[in-house]
Formats: structure tokens, C-alpha cells, sequence
């Protein structure tokens, strides 16, 4: 697990501003609402966040969320491609545009972006917080209605992102998708939750990718088939974020935290140096050893236990979570 995640000062500040029109009872209403069409499965034509309330509703239970896993995996492309400085970003399904300003924190760079989204009211909404960011990029952000159903048309752009939309697709529909995303992008990064459905999902994409000519970045460190079993486990990663009082509210939560859990893949038309490793769960640290489940390039799956005669590996080690590169970047890690 990475460290605490937090929303931005301006996003959550204007995050605040747009749902303090709404009570949280109304909030709470619109929410458990949303949550049984999604389980109940509907349309992706179909217009979901159908009122204001909707949208405030939706935006304030899962921004946060969808922030802290999609600046994690973003964080993860931005360490194994250090040359990568995109100007431009299309964003797939954005919703209220989280993955607008998750980008611009990670880089700087970044100066045209475009949201393609179904809901006016949710793009609505992010306009309206857009217009409250720090980052001029964010600020002048073109919004695009599209329902995303087959092969997206959408601009050339170094950044493409789409998360938490292959779940309303069919299987067909998903390769349709992926495969237009594919087209003149520089960096392709999609996220789901991280469930075995949505692991399920982007194992699908990933093969779509790599057979669109990508290659794998991130978090896999080779283009090989995934060498976890089909059905016994999961590739997944989580991040732990912050909560607001109002967050809890509207969640109906008592802790000042949550664990969004999430699944992704990563890939270029230009091969980058991978990671020698990827941590997959919790590192086993007791004391005098460290040990790891590990995916690697060359090995497939691997256990690594670390001990304290390792000195600066060991220590090294200690420092090690939940996702991170095995070794660590810049790392000089021996036996």
C-alpha cells in the first residue's frame, strides 16, 4: 500500500463549495441510489446521473477514490518513464474530470487536456470545479459529449486515460474501446476496481494493447502473459486516502480513511525499461527479514526474502510497500 492520499487543496475546496448546496441526507439518498443501478447493471447509453443531485452525489463519494488510485498508477508511469513530459491528455469517460487534475499534479507539462464524457450534468459539474484549479491546463479543459459504446473517436494525444468505465461495457465493446484508445497515444493507462472482475477486465485490455503494438510500462515488468493463476488470485493495488467530514457523511462512514482498492495496466508504442519487479501485496516484515511476493521480468512470480545481513538491501526492504518497483529506482540492491 502506498502512503496516505489526499484530494488537492483547490479540487477539494471546490469539491466542498459544489455539494455544500446539497444536504448530506440527500447526498446519502443519491448515492445508495447509484450504487444499486450500477449493481443492477443498466445502459452505458443510458443517462445514469440523470440530476444535479446525482452528479454531486457521485463526485463526492467516488472523486476522491478515483483520484488516489488513478495518481498512484500515474506516479508508477511517471518513475519508469522519466523522459515522458506529455502536453496533451484525453480522458475517456472522465465523469467529472478526476483524472484531469490527478495528471497535471504528477506532470507539470501538461497543457491541452479534453474530457469525453456521456452525462452533461457531470460535465457540468467539472467544468464548474475545473474552473476553480491552480493549473491553467485543468482551467481551460475542453469537454466533449460522447457515449463511450464501440470505438471512441478522440484526438491524438501523449496521455489517454480511462478509468472505472470498462465495467459498464460488454467484453466486445471493451476491445472496441481499448483498440481506439490505442490509436495515436503515447501513453495508454486504464484502471478498474481492483476485484477479480476488474483484474479480469484489464488482463483483457492488456492483450489488446500488446497486440496493438504497446508494450507493457506498468505495473507488469514484461509483455509476457500474467503469470498469476486465473482464478486464485489477482493482480491489484491499493492506495489509502483521506476522508472528509463531509466524505464520511456522505459515505455514512465513521473512520477517517478508506482503502481504494484498483487494478491497471499502463503501455506505449515506445518500449521504456520496465521495473525489474512489482510487489504484489503487503511485504512480510518481521524482525531481521523481509519477505516478498514479487512479479518479475524474468521469473515470472518470485519470493524474495531479504535478511538483515543485507545491510543496505535490508533497509532498503524495510521501506518497501504494496506496489512498489523491486528493487527500488536508483536502487543497487545485492545478494
Amino acid at each position: 500500500m502506498t502512503g496516505m492520499a489526499s484530494l488537492p487543496k483547490d479540487l477539494s475546496d471546490a469539491l466542498d463549495g459544489a455539494l455544500g448546496r446539497f444536504s448530506p441526507a440527500d447526498m446519502t439518498r443519491s448515492v445508495q441510489n447509484l450504487i444499486q443501478q450500477y449493481r443492477e447493471g443498466f445502459d452505458p447509453a443510458d443517462t445514469v446521473l440523470g440530476s444535479e443531485a446525482d452528479v454531486a452525489a457521485y463526485a463526492g463519494y467516488r472523486m476522491p477514490a478515483t483520484f488516489a488510485a488513478v495518481s498512484t498508477a500515474l506516479r508508477h508511469v511517471a518513475n519508469l518513464a522519466p523522459g515522458f513530459a506529455p502536453r496533451t491528455q484525453v480522458d475517456v469517460g472522465g465523469g467529472t474530470g478526476t483524472a484531469l487534475w490527478a495528471a497535471t499534479g504528477i506532470w507539470p507539462s501538461l497543457r491541452s487536456l479534453t474530457v469525453l464524457e456521456q452525462a452533461p450534468r457531470a460535465i457540468a459539474l467539472g467544468r464548474q470545479l475545473a474552473g476553480r484549479a491552480v493549473s491553467d491546463a485543468v482551467r481551460n479543459a475542453s469537454w466533449e459529449q460522447t457515449v463511450v459504446r464501440t470505438a471512441v473517436t478522440k484526438p491524438p494525444a501523449d496521455l489517454v486515460t480511462m478509468s472505472y468505465v470498462l465495467n459498464e461495457l460488454s467484453p466486445a465493446a471493451q476491445q472496441s474501446v481499448v483498440r481506439s484508445l490505442a490509436a495515436e497515444a503515447a501513453m495508454v493507462v486504464l484502471i478498474e476496481p481492483g476485484t477479480p472482475a476488474g483484474y479480469a477486465r484489464i488482463v483483457a485490455a492488456r492483450d489488446v494493447l500488446i497486440d496493438q503494438g504497446l508494450s507493457v510500462l506498468a505495473p507488469c515488468p514484461h509483455d509476457h502473459a500474467c503469470p498469476i493463476p486465473s482464478g486464485r488470485d489477482w493482480c491489484h493495488f491499493s492506495v489509502r486516502l483521506n476522508r472528509s467530514a463531509l466524505h464520511r457523511q456522505i459515505k455514512v462512514g465513521t473512520l477517517g480513511f478508506e482503502d481504494e482498492k484498483f487494478s491497471y495496466v499502463a503501455a506505449s508504442p515506445r518500449r521504456w525499461s520496465p521495473a525489474a519487479g512489482r510487489v504484489l501485496r503487503h511485504p512480510l516484515k518481521r524482525k531481521g527479514l523481509v519477505s516478498m511476493r514479487l512479479c518479475t521480468g524474468e521469473d515470472g512470480l518470485a519470493d524474495e526474502i531479504v535478511s538483515k545481513r543485507q545491510g543496505d538491501t535490508y533497509r532498503q526492504a524495510r521501506d518497501i510497500s504494496w506496489g512498489d518497483e523491486w528493487p527500488p529506482p536508483g536502487g543497487d540492491v545485492t545478494s
